[in-house]
């Protein structure tokens, strides 16, 4: 274990010890009152002696129910996980079929972790799903709980991308807090020899939503006796897991002594363990050597080489670390595993005080892409090898209707048909659209524009595609990846705004793939309706002449003369505009002062999120925020001058971003 996690550790041991947030009741002096739900967490069976510090709530897993969890409505992800598909690689260095990428983030503490967002824009919002095979939601500690159940928005979010969201199972080491008991809590037996935890673990992924868990086992101290007890705890997490689509990955620690070694390299040590779990994550000491030898013990068991994760450890340093790329990912022949990042959340928090969305999505884009910012021309001679250089992106957009905001999932405002529903600032992953996953490929003989996802203004949600600079020559962004079935009646509509300048605008369409990686796809462009006057336009483009599947979308924009400062707003493919229905039963199921938490029965159809807005006496509405819950917590409310009663509205929200008629309650004061 490196010093990085060891500092991680350590701060989680201090959580312990921290006040109470500013606002936020300690849960153990008010929790009957304090209605802000927060991610869950538990110890296995016994909890530590003394009282949890300020906010922090023990439980026992051991102990938990479904039925008995009153913020599961709040914490349960609603999106399936989406299939994903392969299209031609973006560049002829980027491999199908080898090479994945597994991310360990720490998207907030392990306690006072709220369930769905939060009035703040700084916050890790994860872009670039297309690389990422597997996401691990780490975290835990001593002092607050060692296993941890990833909160709905990120869950929605990526398996809206079609990426697996595993808990984490955190066995920390003696020295951090860790006690031997917590382990043998994990693995007792009940009368009839099965795995009573294995099942609950199952039971909360099943409950909240994921898909499976991270088994990371570093609490030194046991002997072989412990070591195949837990083997035969995984055995039955994998087999309960599998039963229900749910998966394991084990952490490169403990061995079949029982003992705490880090091997760096599938071994004799851990393979035994590999051999019941879904992949491995190889600990960060491992050298060249190591992951070769390693790549072939998996194979001599028959598993894929690409089942093992090298851990690169990016917490301190990221895009500065160093790594032997050549050992993982090399350039000139077969990859030799997949990579594991820990930590890759450093492209947010090594930005110092006061930074941006904006701040945060430029070095999130280096991270993933790298230093050209265009996955098409891969910067392939610097010392930082983006993902986008060696992994083939993958997309979900594969059925009508599709659309998107080009929201992130934060925000400094809210924002409908153009106008800010809201001024505050705001964080909720679940509700981030797709996104393009090759962000910028730009194809032009001129100077290339610079293309951001902005946040100065939307048409809906928090942000914008904005393209600005001199277009000297007629200039093709690619947008999306798809696989999208044409009709006589498909359209696409563009919502767009030009700033500064003036451009001419068409959409790109391919309706078949590339020949070869790297290569642009074979568009048909097709002339954009001018729409009259300034400001948010929204364009419809019928796809005449083309027929089969769309297999890529894209704009293409030509000017001449100064700068150009070009929006888009929204993006739609549909053969029909459907409209969700209104849901049902809106009600306040608890309230204190002006804390509420709502709750509503979904209507029939598909619906992407719920709007909550509150109608103020003027009659104006006003954004509180959305979710993909069929449950929301509002804090902090108060009343308007002379206002006796609170009103709300609630509205479903389609694929297509048309909303329902409101389904409304009210709050007296």
């Amino acid at each position: 274990m490196n010093l990085s996690r060891r500092a991680l550790l350590l701060a989680g041991a201090a959580a312990a010890l921290t006040p109470t947030l500013p606002g936020v009741p300690g849960r153990a002096a008010a929790a009957a009152r304090d209605l802000q739900p927060y991610a869950s967490y538990w110890y296995p069976d016994s909890l530590p002696s003394g009282t949890p510090g300020a906010g922090i709530t023990w439980r026992s897993l051991k102990a938990w129910s479904a039925a008995g969890d009153t913020d599961l409505a709040f914490n349960a992800a609603s999106v399936p996980l989406a299939a994903r598909f392969t299209p031609t690689p973006a560049n002829s260095t980027a491999r199908a079929g080898q090479a994945r990428v597994q991310s360990l983030v720490s998207f907030g503490p392990t306690s006072l972790n709220p369930s769905q967002g939060a009035a703040d824009a700084d916050y890790y919002a994860l872009t670039h799903w297309a690389y990422v095979d597997e996401l691990v939601f780490w975290g835990g500690s001593s002092g607050e709980g060692l296993i941890l159940a990833p909160n709905a928005p990120i869950v929605d979010a990526a398996h809206r991308h079609g990426v697996p969201v595993l808990g984490n199972v955190f066995l920390p080491p003696v020295a951090y807090g860790g006690r031997l008991q917590w382990t043998r809590d994990l693995v007792q037996k009940d009368v009839a020899g099965h795995y009573p935890l294995a099942a609950q673990l199952v039971a909360v992924a099943a409950a909240y939503g994921f898909d499976g868990w991270f088994v990371n086992a570093e609490t030194g101290g046991g002997d072989t006796a412990l070591a195949s007890a837990m083997l035969g705890f995984l055995k039955e997490l994998k087999a309960l897991g599998a039963a229900q689509g749910q998966r394991v990955t084990w952490y490169d620690a403990m061995t079949v002594s029982g003992s705490v070694g880090w091997q760096g390299a599938l071994d004799n040590q851990n393979k035994t363990f590999f051999q019941v779990a879904d992949s491995l994550f190889v600990d960060f000491r491992w050298s060249a050597s190591s992951l070769a030898s390693s790549a072939t013990a998996a194979q001599q068991l028959a598993r894929s080489p690409y089942e093992l994760w090298a851990g690169v450890d990016v917490e301190a340093n990221g895009t500065a670390a160093s790594v032997d790329w050549e050992a993982i990912v090399p350039a000139d022949k077969a990859h030799v595993t997949s990579v594991g990042f820990y930590r890759p959340e450093w492209t947010r928090n090594h930005l110092p005080a006061g930074r941006t969305p904006g701040d945060f999505h430029a070095a999130d884009d280096l991270f993933w892409t790298g230093a050209s910012l265009d996955p098409s021309r891969p910067a392939a001679n610097a010392s930082w090898r983006a993902p986008a250089l060696s992994v083939a992106d993958r997309s979900t957009v594969d059925a009508l209707p599709f659309a998107t905001v080009f929201n992130t999932g934060h925000g400094l405002r809210w924002y409908e048909d153009g106008e800010v529903a809201s001024d505050t600032a705001w964080n909720h992953l679940g509700l981030q659209d797709r996104l393009p996953s090759r962000r910028w490929a730009v194809r032009t003989t001129g100077r290339r524009p610079a293309v951001t996802l902005d946040f100065a203004d939307a048409w809906r949600g928090g942000s914008s595609l904005l393209v600005s600079g001199t277009l000297d020559e007629p200039t093709t962004l690619d947008l999306y990846a798809t696989r999208l079935p044409l009709g006589a009646d498909t359209v696409v509509e563009l919502t767009h705004r030009t700033d500064a300048g003036s451009a001419s605008l068409e959409l790109a369409v391919a309706t078949e793939e590339p020949g070869t990686a790297g290569e642009a796809p074979p568009y048909t462009y097709l002339t954009v309706p001018a729409g009259g006057g300034g400001g948010w336009q929204t364009s419809t483009v019928r796809l005449t002449g083309l027929s089969g599947t769309v297999h890529a979308l894209g704009v293409r924009l030509a000017a001449s003369g100064p700068p150009v400062s070009w929006r888009l707003g929204g993006l739609a493919v549909r053969d029909a505009t459907v409209t969700p229905g209104t849901p049902t039963e809106l009600r306040i199921t608890d309230a204190d002062g002006g804390d509420l938490r709502f709750a509503w029965q979904r209507p029939t159809g598909h619906v992407r999120h719920y709007e909550l807005h509150r109608i103020l006496p003027d009659g104006t509405r006003r954004f509180l925020g959305g979710t993909c819950q069929s449950a929301f917590y509002v804090g902090g409310l108060t009343a308007e001058q002379g206002e006796a009663a609170a009103g709300f509205e609630l509205r479903a929200v389609g694929e297509l971003f048309t909303v329902s008629t409101p389904a409304t309650t009210t709050h007296t004061w």
